[in-house]
């Protein structure tokens, strides 16, 4: 009974850590310093349909696990310390059983199949992380398969699927080979929002639904080849549009067969925006697949010297296929006063208020950070919920004011940056 009460009062004391002294409701660290040593212990764990953001704080790791944010955990904001450091993973794919016979080399990816009994994945879902779970945001985060990134083939190996309106990230990584970026498949009224994030594959690998608006974001492509998106819009106002982003790859996707994107089902919508083409794209810039697009276009496109590209071969005429057979043609350009209403405003603002891009404001580095022994102290940040503390590249502790006592065992440089009630992370005063 005593070992009993004594775990309660521990769980109870970690829990007041991360509420009382911290910004963040919750903290994983996979070397027991938070809350939790998982992401999803740390989701299971939050309320449900919560009413404000529910910040969960995600310390350097490698977090072998597939996450699930299911949709009764609504407003969940995870924030990783640092996006090459902070990674969520596993090895799994979606491919069928290898007819008998096979080349064996053909079908190691069975090993990690959701539909192999065997395997260490056996019926998990599709994607190393789903989310369901609406008002969704991420920053410093990298979402990897790792059989698509190991093998650099397919079949199917989602890196992310997200299922829900609402979703954000910023500076985040996803990476796999095939279809490493599933966009709401459920509804083409839902939102998704990225910034500054890497999306890297080979073969489709952002494709679905929804109104999708991507700024500043590279599109890496990692064979010869490559087909960026593959969407199946039916409804959708918008679309996917890129803005201001970047296609870029390794040495074999600059063999001038890259392509921008195919139609799979419906009347499938995507514009390509002031994009910078880091490698040559095929003169084409689009290719058939399964229907005919309702529009496939660019504006503003240029290579990496900045110079305007000509566009005056890309495809126009598509061919479906099965129930979708038949030809059909759709612009392949757009002017300067279309381009100009494909906005952030238009695309992402509604009357429900949720404004991804306030989220995601970098709150000023803390000034005039003093340290006397191991008491900190420095002048508060406006609008700061609280303040991460770093001692080399190591978490060391939070504080919602404007002090902190160092750890006696702290030796490094101390940094310390300001939280925004959203969650994300400030610039850092360097000490």
């Amino acid at each position: 009974m005593r070992n009993i009460v004594f775990l309660m009062i521990l769980g109870l004391s970690a829990l007041g850590y991360a509420q009382n002294k911290s910004p963040f409701h919750a903290v994983v660290a996979q070397d027991g310093s938070g809350n939790y040593t998982s992401v999803q212990s740390a989701i299971d764990a939050a309320p449900d349909n919560s009413g404000e953001p529910w910040l969960i704080f995600v310390k350097n790791g490698s977090y072998r696990e597939q996450v699930i944010v299911p949709k009764s955990k609504i407003r969940i904001h995870l924030i990783g310390q640092d996006r090459d450091k902070t990674i969520i993973h596993h090895n799994l794919n979606v491919g069928g059983k290898p007819q008998e016979g096979e080349d064996a080399a053909k079908t190691a990816y069975w090993q990690h199949s959701v539909h192999n009994p065997s395997s260490e994945v056996a019926g998990f879902e599709g994607s190393v992380v789903k989310v369901e779970g609406e008002y969704f945001y991420s920053e410093n985060i990298s979402y990897v398969n790792d059989w698509g990134v190991d093998s650099q083939a397919g079949p199917q190996a989602l890196a992310m699927s997200t299922q829900a309106d609402a979703a954000a990230f910023s500076n985040c990584a996803f990476r796999s080979f095939q279809d490493t970026w599933m966009t709401s498949s459920r509804n083409d009224s839902y939102r998704l929002y990225a910034h500054d994030c890497w999306i890297e594959g080979a073969v489709d690998y952002f494709y679905g639904g929804g109104d999708a608006l991507l700024e500043n974001c590279t599109f890496y492509n990692v064979r010869s080849g490559s087909v960026i998106v593959a969407p199946c819009h039916k409804e959708a106002r918008y679309g996917y549009v890129f803005r201001h982003c970047v296609v870029d790859g390794n040495e074999a996707a600059a063999s001038g067969k890259q392509k921008l994107g195919r139609p799979w089902h419906n009347a499938p919508r995507t514009y390509y925006i002031h994009t910078t083409m880091r490698i040559p794209i095929a003169p084409e810039g689009w290719t058939n697949m399964g229907t005919i697009p309702e529009i496939f276009a660019e504006y503003d496109s240029r290579d990496a010297a900045g110079n305007l590209l000509d566009l005056s071969q890309r495809k126009t005429e598509y061919e479906g296929r099965g129930e979708e057979a038949g030809t059909g043609s759709c612009r392949a350009t757009i002017t300067a006063e279309e381009a100009e209403k494909l906005t952030y405003e238009r695309i992402i603002l509604r009357v429900d208020g949720w404004n991804p891009r306030q989220m995601m404001t970098r709150l000023s580095a803390p000034e005039h950070v003093v340290k006397k022994g191991r008491n900190l102290r420095w002048k508060a940040v406006q609008e700061a919920a609280g303040y991460v503390i770093l001692v080399g590249d190591k978490v060391v502790g939070f504080s919602k004011g404007a002090t902190y006592t160092l750890p006696a065992n702290a030796t490094g440089s101390i940094r310390v940056k300001a939280v925004n009630r959203y969650g994300s992370l400030g610039k850092a005063a360097v000490l």
